[in-house]
């Protein structure tokens, strides 16, 4: 695909829409690079258009991604691509992988949309589009003000800004954006009087519009925005270079995982203000647990509901096992969580009657529930039996609540009174995936690209809770009851409550209490203690096995051999076909289900070194013309009876001073 304007010939090569899904005549929407006329580009950027006005755009490109993309999850970003300059003023995008194909087409809505074919779906599958979220849309809050998709409401002046009309804001019109609280002493400090300026740092930002590149390199830069007054923000990308900025800043976002710093020029006097983002001189640190009782004092305070002593024996045991040994560029805003009455969830559940049971977890039942407004919930109500206290949940509010990804269930609060421990999730209406994958009748509606994309599902959450959120995040529970199902039987990956959170320099961790569902667990995990990435990825690999067989792990195939104990010999005697479900086997898909099989063994190999990264295994899962390695030794753990279902452990904790992002 070629864009952007040839500076030869005046050609503005772009991609236009219709004007409806009926009518295939030119619409209001274009989209392409930007013409040199806007902004005065030495970088591309992608943008679209509606009637010539700009209402989204992808920040510059800096020789491996656009800066200022959200979270992308796609194929195309996944192998990777490349935009190549003519020098003649067009782009050509090439791709790393040349056997796939790609469409892209801009809809009559002004989106962009990227499909990749599935030989195996034998159907296009989206991969990426764009603008995807409320902040993705142009400007939406005004000149110097910044936008976050994980926040509500969304914008926010930027500090050392203020809104310029308070009433506006407050309503959510956000559009004449934020005005400077104080004036500049540049000019001053120039003449050699006063404090000088200083630039506050703002993190994983999508950088403004309008950016002007120098030739400065990395120690250079600051230097040369603060040496012109009227550089307004300077930022450094080793790609692209230094980047200066002048005026106002616009089309702002915040928390990008592609985004990159932004320092921002403000008065001496905005250091004596409180910000919790990281500025150049030291900043005050933070502790997770003062910003989690922030939230719940607030939440408590919005539903007129008195302090619960529990509840503060909760934070105060927060703070105690969180306190500080973070910087403050690891602290990351809690969202306001709200703290449930108990009698308002025993209303809802009806005081917990049977025939509002969804199933029973580890740690206690599971039941739905209906809120005063009509919104339905699951309540998960924690058993005293199951020995998970306030230390398990408060590490499933700290790790769950700033999760944010399509396959991951969604915290909405909690609840603590007396001796009662209670979590509120979104309801999953189809339930959790061993529902349908273990019965008979059920079984049978998950067709094979049904399966096909729950295990690609898995997977993408999966990714973003190792590699995509803030810090790495390991399940260390993940299994098939642990999959809920939303109504379009997509997969979210749910129960938090053992995950351990690694800082950003841990590949790996020891604990002496093992903890999870055996028959899931990895070899070094099980016999001694070692977590890691590969520990989830063991068990991503048998829940392969199980949604390609319909079978449980813990099953007992011919000879006594367990689910994965079976499917390497049916592997080795070349029959791994013959492990589907008899449901969904068809010879059109035999290649692709022996190739997930193939890809479940690799999964769960013995040693964790062999095992492929959760990145690799969706690369694995949605590239077909490329030869896999040949599985190695299968893992074999030493049964411990009839426990194999069982939890070995219940009382284990890991919990770190940082959330989710």
């Amino acid at each position: 695909m070629t864009l952007g304007t040839n500076r030869r010939t005046g050609e503005n090569l772009k991609l236009t829409s219709w004007r409806s899904y009926q009518d295939p005549s030119t619409g209001n929407y274009t989209a392409g690079l930007a013409p040199l006329t806007f902004p005065e580009l030495t970088f591309p950027e992608l943008l679209i258009w509606k009637n010539n006005v700009p209402v989204w755009r992808s920040g510059p490109w800096n020789g491996q991604v656009f800066i200022g993309l959200p979270d992308v999850d796609s194929l195309l970003f996944l192998d990777g691509f490349n935009l190549i300059n003519d020098k003649q003023g067009t782009f050509s995008m090439s791709f790393a992988n040349d056997s796939f194909m790609y469409h892209f087409n801009l809809d009559p809505d002004g989106v962009i949309y990227q499909r990749d074919w599935s030989t195996s779906l034998r159907d296009w599958r989206i991969g990426a589009m764009f603008p995807s979220t409320y902040c993705d849309a142009y400007g939406i809050c005004g000149p110097n003000g910044s936008c976050s998709s994980r926040e509500d409401p969304p914008c926010e002046c930027v500090k050392g800004f203020v809104p310029r009309n308070s009433t506006e804001w407050n309503a959510r019109n956000w559009s004449n954006g934020c005005v400077r609280k104080g004036q500049l002493r540049c000019e001053r400090q120039s003449n050699g009087g006063g404090k000088g300026d200083v630039f506050v740092r703002l993190q994983k930002m999508k950088v403004p519009v309008n950016a002007v590149q120098s030739d400065a390199n990395e120690q250079d830069c600051p230097k040369q925005c603060k040496d012109n007054c009227s550089c307004t923000a300077y930022a450094f990308d080793r790609g692209i270079g230094c980047m200066l900025w002048s005026g106002n800043l616009v089309d702002m976002q915040s928390s990008l995982r592609t985004g990159i710093d932004l320092y921002i020029r403000l008065p001496h006097s905005e250091l004596k203000t409180h910000s919790n983002r990281a500025v150049i001189i030291i900043a005050p640190v933070l502790g997770v647990a003062f910003l989690a009782a922030v939230c719940v004092l607030l939440a408590c305070r919005k539903f007129k509901k008195r302090p619960d002593t529990s509840a503060e024996l909760m934070f105060k045991r927060m703070e105690a096992l969180t306190s500080g040994n973070e910087t403050a560029s690891n602290q990351v805003k809690l969202k306001e969580l709200p703290l449930f009455e108990f009698q308002v969830l025993a209303t809802a559940t009806d005081s917990f009657s049977l025939r509002n049971k969804l199933g029973q977890g580890g740690f206690g039942p599971v039941y739905k529930g209906k809120l005063s407004e009509g919104q339905e919930v699951a309540v998960k109500r924690l058993s005293q039996a199951s020995g998970q206290g306030l230390e398990e949940l408060m590490n499933e509010v700290v790790v769950i609540s700033k999760l944010q990804h399509r396959n991951l269930v969604k915290l909405l609060g909690c609840c603590i009174e007396g001796e009662e421990r209670l979590l509120v999730y979104e309801y999953m209406p189809n339930k959790s995936l061993d529902a349908y994958l273990f019965d008979p009748l059920k079984q049978k509606i998950l067709d094979w690209k049904t399966r096909f994309n729950i295990m690609e599902g898995i997977c993408r959450g999966l990714l973003y809770l190792h590699r995509d959120s803030r810090l790495k995040i390991i399940h260390r529970d993940l299994k098939v009851s642990n999959i809920l199902l939303d109504d379009n039987l997509n997969p979210k990956i749910s129960d938090f409550g053992l995950a351990r959170v690694f800082r950003a320099n841990e590949d790996e961790a020891n604990t002496r209490r093992v903890v999870g569902t055996y028959g899931y667990m990895s070899p070094e995990y099980a016999m001694e203690g070692l977590i890691s990435e590969k520990s989830d990825v063991f068990s991503l690999g048998v829940i392969f096995l199980e949604i390609l067989s319909g079978r449980k792990n813990s099953h007992k195939e011919e000879n006594n051999l367990n689910l994965l104990a079976y499917a390497w010999k049916l592997w080795n005697e070349g029959e791994a076909a013959s492990l589907a479900d008899p449901t969904i086997f068809d010879k059109s898909f035999e290649k692709e289900i022996t190739r997930c099989v193939q890809i479940g063994l690799l999964c769960a190999q013995e040693a964790a070194n062999d095992r492929p990264n959760v990145s690799t295994v969706i690369w694995m899962l949605t590239t077909e013309n490329t030869n896999l390695q040949e599985p190695k030794q299968r893992a074999l753990i030493a049964r411990r009876g009839s426990c194999d279902q069982g939890s070995l452990s219940t009382n284990d904790l890991s919990l770190t001073a940082v959330t989710g992002r």
